[in-house]
């Protein structure tokens, strides 16, 4: 009964497959490659346009060289102040994009709220010199907090990006998750609605160590090949994490994981809708269910083997005595009989 997290899932057999196959022979280094011209060119065709496409080994990276890329001088990253970026990185966008810092904008259920974005962007704006100006606005997609930005939200988000002349990045660690959720097209939920930048990820969703930042005008990418070598984040046998990436996008395995880990969920947040001892914190958007339980029954729960993390409260959430808020994340792994065992133990 595994729920801490996705990242705890091993790799999907066709992933490993694939990695096995390119074990073999020779094959250009540092992206050279046959497979990383077609892999690339396959980003290219699912987002629908030429795209800058570049390889990393972890989503902070691809967050971080994002951030690096678009640095300016006393920059404000603007995002919500519970995105990844902003908490669960180590502060390494601010690192790498070198005194850069990062401003929270509000929002109810994880998502940014537009109207203070724009305050904020104005006041920026006025060009008082101590306070800095800003550099970029990032949204997670799916959120911290299970849910999602629907197309008119990003959308709204991209229009004050386009006013205000910014970059906009999508942190979409979950974005195999968020995609089949809003039954959409990655052009759709991305640069369609004014994304300029995305941090795409697979190691989530199946792959083993596969991840990239994707620019989707690479005229606009000129400086990233030397924040990309500069960073450590040039991989040379790349034709291992190009191998994960063909294998992912065949015949949309990306879009069949992303929807068992979904379904499990639902799964999950079905069962806890009718149980007596524990209750939805909010409705679930993707594979992440927020739950208020006894601090009893999850410690009853632990002791069977359940994992699971507890969670920071939102400040307009009533827990009831003896109760905690608790993260349940499901994966393309998770199985029914892994969650009806669950949902039997409580």
């Amino acid at each position: 009964m595994i729920f801490s997290s996705d990242n705890w899932a091993g790799a999907h057999p066709a992933i490993s497959d694939a990695l096995a196959a390119a074990a073999s022979g020779y094959s250009p280094a540092y992206g050279a490659g046959e497979i990383d011209r077609r892999v690339t060119a396959r980003f290219s065709e699912i987002f629908e346009r030429d795209a800058a496409v570049f390889f990393v080994s972890t989503g902070t990276a691809a967050n971080s060289l994002a951030m690096a890329a678009v640095n300016r001088p006393g920059g404000h990253i603007l995002c919500h102040p519970e995105a990844h970026l902003a908490v669960d990185e180590c502060s390494a966008p601010q690192f790498f994009a070198h005194g850069s810092r990062v401003t929270a904008i509000g929002g109810a259920f994880g998502r940014m709220n537009p109207a203070p974005l724009e305050t904020t962007l104005a006041t920026l704006a006025a060009g008082r010199i101590p306070a800095g100006q800003a550099m970029a606005v990032t949204i997670t997609q799916g959120t911290e907090a299970g849910t999602l930005y629907g197309l008119d939200d990003i959308a709204a988000i991209g229009d004050i990006c386009q006013r205000y002349a910014l970059p906009f990045h999508m942190d979409g660690a979950r974005f195999a998750n968020a995609l089949v959720s809003l039954g959409t097209t990655p052009a759709e939920m991305t640069w369609k609605r004014g994304v300029t930048h995305l941090s795409f990820g697979g190691t989530k969703n199946g792959c083993w160590c596969a991840e990239a930042l994707i620019v989707f005008d690479p005229g606009k990418a000129h400086d990233l090949p030397f924040i990309h070598k500069q960073s450590a984040q040039v991989i040379s046998k790349s034709r291992f994490v190009s191998a994960q990436f063909e294998a992912y996008f065949r015949d949309d395995l990306w879009l069949g994981l992303a929807r068992t880990a979904n379904a499990a969920a639902a799964r999950l947040a079905d069962g806890i809708r009718r149980s007596r001892t524990a209750r939805l914190a909010w409705e679930p958007a993707i594979n992440e269910v927020f739950a208020i339980l006894p601090t009893a029954t999850a410690a009853a729960l632990r002791a069977r083997g359940a994992a699971f993390y507890e969670w920071p409260v939102p400040t307009d959430l009533a827990l009831g005595e003896g109760a905690e808020l608790y993260r349940f994340v499901t994966s393309f792994a998770t199985t029914d009989a892994e969650v009806d065992a669950f949902l039997a133990a409580i």
